[in-house]
């Protein structure tokens, strides 16, 4: 029997003009971790959709275990015994972990849920997952729910088991964790294959990394032979360097002050509970935390999207104006927005907030300006001049600038987003996970976009996900907890930030200066 537990041969899937793959060839081993590499649009995740059902190959072959395959939905993938956990969890909230895990499932006479539970506690001891079958998912953490999804494909008797973006929302903790996981599959022959962006990770827990580059196949090397410089210039084709600058704190002065700020959600739960802060211009202010710790609604909060507390204030000193203290609770999102004070939200559907699907980038960059036009007739110029500008200094693969946004991959819609709201030339610059699935050479070109608003004076807020990159771009860094403000830190390791992400040592890890 081959040693190959799947082999592509040949594959080739375009969505109109777009090609996202084009005659990639590659393998996955039985008992290997293989990760997969590449810019935003080269092809990664169409590939992977391939393998487990969700897209079909417009030509080539899938064999598995040496015999060919015709993969035509996810129920043929797991049939073969592939699995795919997505980066979006596809659980129902009000169910329990075995409900979840077995929905779906057809074993022709009455299910046997007592039996099902047991082979779900025989899963969790075998690889020590902190789950019960009882457990609700509304009661889960983000890990917890992750987790669930293993345990989900393992149920159906998954050998290869893809994994896209699995750290995305992780502590370190939960990562260190997960790759043990990872390893343990891996001694039982599993084949587990990973997609990321975090060259630190990859060379972390993976054997062997294939890279792709503009939807074509470039080459598997040996983990144990890369370095996260070899990889990158791989992915781009060309020398890169791979360094985050964090250029002195210059003429800093107060541009935000939160005070006292409470936020409850529609369920009535208490999101934000009493937060302090202030920011600085010509700084960068980083936000961490795990998901779900009122990252996204203290943002939204500053920006007037979301309604606060009575005892809640938010003041703004307006440069424009002398410095001069303007109170931001109880004006509407567009008064503030004239003031100076911009939000950048990349949010899980990048098309849903900030974007039309349907319109292309010179339209997408019109809709923040076409109020200011004097006559009946739209301003075409600038947001063109605008929109070339974004496809050039952020590298937008995209047929031309008024290709209708939905068309382009997930990533190159986040540059197009993320890049409006920097041009835009704010006061105040608050960007909510503005690097989250982008590959590391347009992360880096973020890096630097940001680092020059902050040159400029801009009071820079940095929601982010990786730890590593909030402790090197960060002046200082927030940490929530629960809604609450766990620490506010400057010179912390990645580990010390994760132990206030879950309250484990709390004050004695602050660092304020």
């Amino acid at each position: 029997m081959s040693e190959n537990a799947l082999e592509i041969r040949h594959i080739t899937k375009t969505f109109g003009e777009v090609v996202a793959n084009r005659d990639v060839s590659m393998d996955i081993r039985k008992g290997e971790i293989l990760s997969v590499l590449g810019e935003n649009g080269s092809g990664k995740t169409t590939l992977m959709n391939m393998i487990a059902g969700i897209y079909y190959p417009d030509s080539g072959q899938i064999f598995v275990n040496g015999k060919e395959a015709a993969i035509r939905s996810p129920g043929d993938a797991f049939a073969l015994g592939i699995g795919m956990i997505h980066q979006h969890f596809k659980l129902v909230d009000v169910f329990t972990a075995a409900e979840n895990i077995v929905l779906g499932l057809k074993e022709g006479k009455k299910f046997d849920m007592k039996a099902a539970v047991e082979k779900i506690r025989a899963i969790c001891d075998r690889y020590g997952f902190d789950i019960t079958p009882e457990q609700k998912v509304y009661d889960m953490t983000v890990s917890q729910k992750q987790t669930l999804e293993i345990v989900k494909v393992l149920y159906r008797g998954a050998e290869i088991l893809i994994l896209d973006e699995p750290t995305a929302v992780l502590t370190p903790q939960e990562t260190d964790k997960l790759f043990q996981v990872m390893r343990e599959m891996k001694a039982d022959g599993k084949s587990v294959v990973i997609i990321t962006h975090k060259l630190h990770e990859v060379l972390a827990v993976s054997d062997r990394v294939a890279i792709l580059r503009k939807g074509e196949y470039v080459d598997t090397v040996e983990t144990k032979d890369a370095t996260e410089l070899s990889l990158t210039e791989m992915m781009v084709g060309k020398k890169v360097t791979l360094d985050i600058d964090r250029p002195e704190v210059r003429d800093r002065k107060l541009r935000l002050a939160v005070e006292h700020v409470s936020c409850v959600n529609k369920e009535g739960i208490t999101v934000l509970d009493d937060i302090n802060f202030e920011v600085f211009g010509g700084e960068i202010l980083g936000i961490a935390g795990i998901s779900g710790s009122g990252q996204k609604e203290l943002l939204e909060a500053i920006a007037g999207l979301q309604l606060v507390g009575e005892n809640s204030a938010i003041t703004f000193m307006d440069p424009e104006n002398g410095d001069e203290p303007v109170p931001l609770v109880g004006k509407n999102p567009r008064k503030i927005k004239e003031l100076g004070i911009h939000l950048s939200f990349v949010p899980e559907d990048r098309l849903g907030m900030g974007l039309v699907g349907s319109m292309g980038m010179t339209d997408n960059m019109m809709l923040k300006s076409y109020e200011d036009g004097k006559s009946f007739f739209t301003e075409r110029k600038v947001p063109k001049a605008l929109a070339e500008e974004i496809r050039e200094d952020l590298e937008v693969v995209t047929p031309g600038i008024n290709t209708p946004v939905r068309r382009l991959s997930g990533g190159n819609v986040q540059k197009v987003l993320v890049g409006r709201e920097i041009a835009a030339a704010p006061a105040v610059l608050m960007t909510a996970y503005a690097v989250r699935g982008l590959d590391i050479n347009t992360s880096y070109a973020i890096y630097r976009l940001l680092n020059e608003q902050k040159q400029k004076g801009v009071a820079v807020i940095y929601v982010g996900e990786d730890l590593d990159v909030l402790v090197e771009l960060c002046d200082r860094i927030l940490v929530l907890c629960g809604g609450k403000v766990s620490g506010i830190v400057s010179g912390a390791t990645k580990e010390e930030l994760g132990l206030l992400m879950t309250k484990v040592g709390g004050k004695d890890l602050q660092k304020e200066e």
